[in-house]
């Protein structure tokens, strides 16, 4: 057996206490705790959730929401601005955008506070969960999520570019395929089973 001391390691001084190991690199996010696992012993929040949803899914229950949003209004908007010109020059079909856009934001906020789904979620059977705890999006979260999709639109221009990177966000964003009006609210959208 051996009485030898340890020999210090490069940096340390012989007689004083060890330095503590280096924090984990990956470090705390933007939802507290290492989302990834590993070392720092973080839990997956997504663990006991249904799986993530498919992007396909949640494409089409997009389409299916803008159809269900768009065409009504649209219809009714028509007596008032006439046919749907792309640049008529005198601001109807920018009026016209915004007032579908202002709708689909309620239609979303209320839906997704009230049951976490729309119309078009329901259908393509997928849900909206917050991350910490795969609760139904109540209040702010909701409203968060669906003023981050549709509100940046009514900028010209820069509201289009903003909300193209929106949702393709999800497309490269990992472990969660969160678009950026899910990090915004801190949700995920998961398939209902």
């Amino acid at each position: 057996m051996s009485t030898e001391q340890p020999q210090p390691g490069p940096g340390e001084e012989p007689g004083l206490p060890k330095a503590p190991p280096p924090a984990d690199p990956f470090g705390a996010g933007p939802y507290g705790e290492n989302p990834y696992g590993g070392a720092g012993g973080a839990v997956d929040p997504l663990a006991g959730m249904p799986p993530l949803a498919s992007l396909g899914r949640r494409l089409l229950a997009r389409i299916i929401d803008a159809l269900i949003v768009g065409i009504p209004v649209t219809l009714l908007l028509w007596p008032a601005t006439g046919d749907y010109k792309f640049n008529d020059g005198d601001g109807s079909s920018y009026l016209q955008q915004t007032i579908v856009l202002l709708v689909y934001f309620v239609y979303e906020g209320l839906m997704l506070s009230a049951r976490g789904q729309t119309v078009g979620k329901i259908l393509m059977r997928v849900r909206v969960a917050m991350l910490a705890n795969g609760a139904v999006p109540r209040g702010a979260p909701g409203w968060t999520r669906a003023g981050v999709y549709a509100l940046p639109q009514l900028v010209p221009c820069f509201g289009f570019l903003f909300w193209l990177v929106n949702v393709l966000f999800c497309t490269w964003d990992r472990p969660y395929r969160q678009c950026l009006h899910d990090k915004a609210a801190k949700t995920v959208v998961v398939s209902v089973p």
